[in-house]
């Protein structure tokens, strides 16, 4: 009788063990799977969030060059900063 209680009490643990196991697995599973769509959520809303901003409107091209006559001749923009910034606002004209 003994003999045959060993077996089915091994038994009885292994499949135990084996349960647990893949319940706390499912568990783990489904916990990252709500991770995943959280993050995924959030990113949508992020990205609604930046669709939906209104771009900066862009400045006259005349008005910054002249803050930047202005600046140069202040001193704060060097000869070659002020040839750079005047070409880069003229070519985007």
């Amino acid at each position: 009788m003994f003999a045959r209680r060993r077996p089915l009490a091994r038994a009885a643990v292994v499949g135990g063990t084996a349960y647990y196991a893949g319940k706390k697995g499912a568990q783990s599973a489904q916990r990252e799977a709500d991770q995943n769509a959280q993050i995924a959520e959030l990113q949508d809303q992020q990205y609604q969030q930046q669709a939906a901003a209104p771009a900066a409107p862009e400045k006259d091209p005349m008005e910054t060059l002249k803050e930047l006559a202005a600046l140069h001749e202040q001193g704060v923009l060097t000869d070659a900063e002020f040839e750079i910034q005047k070409t880069k606002i003229l070519q985007s004209m």
